[in-house]
């Protein structure tokens, strides 16, 4: 069943405490959802969309539900619940990847952290089963571990696939471990730790990751602090920090990012200016020629309240979602699906 809310039901519906502060209203100039999905048994937190190869139109999304017996949701571009994946203890984030090999074939996968358990779970796609053998480990050793945001790096060169892991707290310079993603045998995906990584101010932690595969960079939320970039192929042995951006333009914390890709390296990162109820746009390429330049080009108010999670794709999904969908976390167990052009819309007006 498609649910299509005004701002105003929106509004009114979404009233459940999040993990952010200071509950702001949605403002009135907010863009409107096409949809907005099925409500969740618990706590949504985060989205990933996997673009179904055959028939853009059935693609689908898979979103966190954060909680003790929690789990994967996938849902149809309609908003409507297509399966839920077995409980899982608390998963964060999650991040799609496509062509895994495991016994020979190629698997799209949808990784999530499992927090309680500090592993990450890997599930084939469209069919969202596990296929990890019960979880990978991940910060081993470690005194803090609790996984929280995950990327995946999908190298161009031979197509391995890493997953870049945060977690509640840690180390600053070592903050952040990398596993690539490999065949364990009997159909079952095992990780080993290729990297340590990652400047932490301290103040509160670093869960949204997301990763620019063509451009071979990782891009974080160090929350109430500011965007940091990284490379992000683990075999240049490169940490140096590439860029720290975005430290004097939210209200407190920086959450969800999602990379909208245009062609030749262009496009916008959009992060979630959490307690503003708004996103905050930057170019993908920087500018005036320097790739670590990101100067804020636009706000954009949303339904959502307080988003914790976001993605996007610039790929045509049919009907309004012909010049790609943007996808947020909202309080009240839900995500908001939006068309692309109404963000372009106000990027646009920005700039004049």
């Amino acid at each position: 069943m498609k649910t299509i809310y005004t701002i105003v039901a929106v509004t009114a519906a979404l009233t459940l405490n999040s993990c952010g502060s200071s509950l702001a209203p949605v403002r009135k100039d907010a863009i409107k959802p096409i949809t907005v999905t099925q409500k969740t048994a618990h706590d949504t937190d985060d989205p990933a969309i996997w673009i179904n190869p055959t028939d853009a139109a059935k693609s689908i999304i898979i979103g966190t539900d954060k909680e003790t017996d929690g789990g994967l949701f996938a849902f149809d571009l309609q908003g409507k619940i297509l399966k839920k994946s077995i409980s899982l203890q608390r998963p964060n984030n999650v991040d799609i990847a496509y062509g895994l090999i495991i016994n020979g074939k190629k698997v799209d996968v949808a990784v999530t952290t499992e927090r309680e358990n500090n592993k990450i779970r890997v599930f084939s796609l469209p069919d969202l089963e596990p296929i990890d053998n019960g979880g990978i480990p991940v910060f081993e050793g470690e005194t803090m571990r609790d996984p929280m945001g995950i990327a995946l790096y999908t190298r161009p060169s031979d197509k391995k696939i890493f997953a870049v892991v945060g977690r509640k707290n840690g180390p600053s310079g070592s903050y952040l471990w990398q596993y690539e993603l490999t065949d364990a045998g009997n159909g079952n995906v095992g990780g080993k730790v290729v990297r340590k990584f990652g400047n932490y101010s301290g103040k509160k932690e670093i869960e949204a990751i997301a990763v620019d595969n063509e451009l071979g960079t990782i891009i974080y939320c160090d929350e109430q602090f500011g965007i940091r970039k990284y490379k992000a192929n683990p075999d240049e042995n490169d940490n140096a920090e590439l860029a720290l951006f975005g430290q004097n333009d939210f209200k407190s914390d920086h959450e969800g990012i999602a990379i909208y890709k245009k062609e030749n390296g262009k496009g916008y990162i959009l992060v979630s200016n959490q307690q503003a109820n708004t996103f905050m746009v930057y170019p993908r390429e920087g500018v005036n020629g320097n790739p670590n330049s990101y100067p804020l080009l636009s706000e954009i108010p949303t339904s959502t309240i307080e988003c914790d999670g976001a993605d996007v794709t610039s790929v045509n999904l049919g009907g309004a979602f012909q010049n790609g969908l943007f996808v947020a976390m909202s309080n009240g167990r839900t995500f908001h699906y939006y068309s692309w052009n109404s963000i372009q819309q106000l990027i646009d007006a920005a700039k004049k």
